[in-house]
This record gives structure tokens, sequence and C-alpha cells, in this order.
């Protein structure tokens, strides 16, 4: 599978997640946040920015239960829990957000 962002084509795996990460930038952020039914806000960016700092670091995408805590300890207690972050990304915060992102899935997500 493939998507297509000015012209150029990206591969994805059979669920829409970008194959190559180093391929990432926000039009394909945009555009699978669209097909997402996401609205991206500086709330959604920051959740996104956050993530793949954390892909950088640890070479892992963070199931939702590290990702909650770990948000909540770098961006504060009213944006770690999960109430925010399904408002945010309601088909699962780890596993939306990693794919708009440009992560892989997390593991444990189905």
């Amino acid at each position: 599978m493939a998507i297509v962002v000015d012209g150029k084509t990206y591969e994805t795996d059979e669920e829409g997640y970008l194959v190559n990460l180093a391929e990432w930038n926000e039009d394909i952020a945009k555009l699978i946040a669209g097909e997402e039914k996401i609205d991206m806000t500086p709330n959604h960016w920051e959740v996104v920015n956050f993530l793949r700092e954390y892909y950088n670091e640890f070479q892992i995408a963070p199931a939702v239960r590290v990702l909650t805590k770990s948000i909540g300890k770098k961006l504060g207690p009213e944006k770690g829990n999960s109430q925010y972050l399904y408002e945010l990304f309601p088909y699962g915060p780890a596993k939306q957000a990693c794919k708009i992102a440009g992560l892989p899935k997390p593991t444990g997500c189905i």
C-alpha cells in the first residue's frame, strides 16, 4: 500500500503505517490524520512530536499506559490521562497517534 503527498509516493503497511520512518514529514502526518478523521490542533501536534522524540530516544513506540505516564511527566497531569488522550485520538491514543507520527504500531496494540 502507499500514500501520495505532493506527487511523491510513500510506502505504508497494510494498516496504513509508514514503512520508512525517515520519510515522515508534517504533510504526511496531515494526510494520515485526515484519513483517520482527525483535525490536527496544537494539542495533537504536541502528542505526535512527543511520540517522535520518545521513539528517537528508545527506538520503540510506547504502549498507551507508558504514553499516558510519560506525557503526564513532560506536559503536566491535565494532559497525562487517558480521557484527554482519547479525546484527541478516539481510536486509541497510542495506535492512532503513532500512525500520524509516522511510527510503527506500538507493541500490544491490536
